[in-house]
């Protein structure tokens, strides 16, 4: 890990050394001892007497040759008060203060919780690390549509896809445990599967999605974990994110490519930073921290262990080097608590399968500010006598919640009605044109019958 506040330790590092050297030979922290004569045959002559002011200068330019005029001048003064014995006694004990120093810099303390210059993390990630899993999703995603050999069709190949991802222990109430994470980790899933510390894995379902802030929570039945587990696992601690400091050392812990978990380091390169076409109110916490693949929903942790961030998203290109990025759990906070109040739901079987009775297009972030439009599903068609027209929805108007959570896309609103049944009244939220700008309306669609596919004989 890098990024020191200060080089406080490694400045004492250097004056604790015992020999430094230059071109014109080598300087011995330690006594000043006088000139010797050797004696031709062996033996060694007298001290040659010199007055205290020679022994000085003398000392000093040595000082200056070997690039240290002051402490030359220490030296001197010192060996001139008759404290020769003192000076290794200083040096001793200085050498004894910095190794101190550094392995107390190299340790997780107080000050390794203040973000202040800590290189051995294995303490926080011992703690935190039973708070983090693995996520596993399971989906069916259309590879091509293509027209067979007699011009029918359009055929739909499909295929299982498998993606991975990561989640925190968010909390838990009577009867789950409830785990956040990025939307699109568990976007489209038919099965969800969660890994955990002890490396046992267990059946998921989806609580509740909020795609256009990229969160979701997941719960685990508390009845389906087995003791170990229970005992094995903990709530992560919330931290402020708020209060991060650009240069402030952080530690991102998730799945990275699905090998598991794993640790990795780095500082705050930024704070509320907007990435693409965002406007998030307090933006993303940019940081080195490498994350890849697999690292999505996992945890950004300040250096006590905290949790500060969901990591999101990574730059990737070829002239892009450690640009990785989280959302502030400040920021996400007020939506995962809404997230984890939701009625837990699971897919619908296909004879209670509902619509909403539109045809609709994407509008993304792009189309989004070239034309003013607001985000979301711009509704293109509303089926005659369906649920949407019933409950006053018009041709124009953008559809931007379905029962409270935001959606972004045509897929994402299938995707959520998957969980509803035909018949169940539902809010939805739409933004109408008026007179050059947009108002948001609330309306109570009680949703339609899907129609039924023929069976084949």
């Amino acid at each position: 890990m890098e990024g020191y506040e200060n080089n406080d330790w490694q400045s004492t590092m250097n004056s604790g050394e015992q020999q430094s050297s230059s071109g014109n030979g080598s300087y011995q922290w330690g006594p000043v001892n006088d000139p010797v004569q050797e004696d031709p045959e062996g033996g060694k002559k007298k001290h040659k007497k010199k007055g205290w002011g020679k022994k000085i200068l003398a000392v000093t330019l040595s000082a200056v040759l070997f690039g240290g005029v002051a402490g030359g001048v220490m030296t001197g003064v010192v060996y001139a008060s008759g404290t020769v014995n003192q000076l290794k006694s200083v040096s001793d004990k200085k050498q004894k203060e910095n190794r101190t120093i550094l392995n107390t810099s190299m340790a997780v303390g107080d000050d390794a919780a203040a973000g202040t210059g800590t290189i051995d993390v294995s303490a926080i990630v011992e703690s935190t690390m039973p708070s983090i899993v693995s996520i596993t999703n399971l989906s069916v995603q259309v590879v091509q549509q293509y027209m067979d050999l007699f011009g029918r069709g359009p055929v739909v190949q499909e295929q299982e896809v498998e993606q991975r991802g990561s989640g925190i222990i968010i909390g838990k109430n009577d009867e789950e445990l409830l785990i956040v994470t990025n939307n699109h980790v568990v976007a489209d899933s038919t099965t969800l599967s969660v890994g955990f510390v002890d490396e046992q894995v267990y059946e998921a379902v989806v609580k509740g999605m909020d795609a256009e802030n990229d969160l979701a929570v997941i719960v685990v039945q508390l009845s389906a974990l087995s003791n170990e587990t229970l005992d094995a696992i903990k709530i992560a601690q919330v931290g402020d994110s708020d209060a991060l400091k650009v240069g402030e050392q952080v530690i991102a812990i998730g799945n990275a490519l699905g090998y598991g978990q794993s640790v990795t380091t780095g500082i705050v390169s930024a704070v509320n930073r907007q990435i693409g076409e965002s406007e998030s109110e307090n933006g993303f916490i940019q940081t080195d921290a490498a994350i890849n693949p697999g690292n999505s929903g996992g945890a950004l942790l300040n250096m006590r262990g905290e949790l500060i961030g969901i990591n999101s998203a990574k730059l990737a290109a070829e002239q892009i080097e450690g640009m990785g990025y989280a959302i502030p759990v400040t920021t996400a906070s007020p939506i995962i608590e809404n997230l984890m109040n939701r009625k837990t739901r699971e897919k619908v079987s296909e004879d209670k399968a509902a619509v909403i009775g539109i045809s609709g297009q994407n509008v993304d972030a792009n189309v989004s500010q070239v034309y003013g439009i607001p985000q979301g599903v711009v509704v293109a068609e509303v089926h005659e006598g369906g649920a949407a027209e019933k409950a006053g929805m018009q041709p124009g108007c953008v559809i931007t919640k379905f029962d409270g959570q935001g959606i972004t896309s045509m897929s994402e609103l299938k995707n959520l009605l998957t969980y509803y049944e035909a018949g169940e009244t539902v809010e939805v939220t739409v933004q109408v044109a008026n007179q050059g700008e947009y108002v948001e309306k609330v309306l109570e669609v009680t949703l339609d019958p899907a129609p039924q596919k023929e069976k084949e004989d």
